[in-house]
């Protein structure tokens, strides 16, 4: 199989999660489906991705929660949760994917797939996200001691 294009196997991944959502079925059984039931070829990367979520889903769904203010995960569209679910598997897991690159394709699949205000939550919920695991600028540190091969925080008085 020729591999697809990210972007391509991205939207391949959103459909499969976004089919999980449905099922009470493993991505797994759901891969299996599309590929005998519609003779689809299912891209690696996309499998990595639908699998990915699939195994992390208590740990996106947190994340999620904390990052989306005031909005329950029951009151989200499918559609912008299943996205949300897969870039933030790959931001965190893909370490060879550009962190804007996964929150462009999540949002341009959000205004292909989702409804007219999905696209801005889901920027923004990934970007609360990015934000907060940035590391800590340099400046930003409190100044290091050596003790005993130690580093530790020296605390000003």
């Amino acid at each position: 199989m020729k591999h697809m294009k990210r972007s391509e196997a991205r939207e391949q991944a959103f459909i499969l999660v976004f089919e999980r959502s449905f099922k009470d079925e493993t991505i797994d059984e759901i891969i299996e489906e599309a590929q005998i039931g519609r003779n689809l070829e299912v891209d690696p990367y996309a499998r990595q991705l639908a699998s990915g979520v699939s195994d992390h889903m208590p740990w996106l769904d947190e994340t999620i929660s904390t990052y989306s203010k005031k909005w329950k995960l029951n009151r989200m569209s499918r559609v912008a949760l299943s996205i949300l679910r897969m870039s933030l598997w790959e931001i965190d897991h893909v370490d060879t994917v550009p962190v804007g690159a996964s929150i462009n394709e999540a949002v341009e699949l959000a205004k292909k797939y989702g409804n007219e205000d999905d696209f801005s939550f889901v920027n923004g919920v990934l970007g609360a996200y990015v934000r907060a695991k940035a590391p800590l600028q340099e400046e930003n540190l409190p100044e290091m001691e050596q003790t005993e091969d130690k580093k530790i925080f020296s605390e000003e008085e």
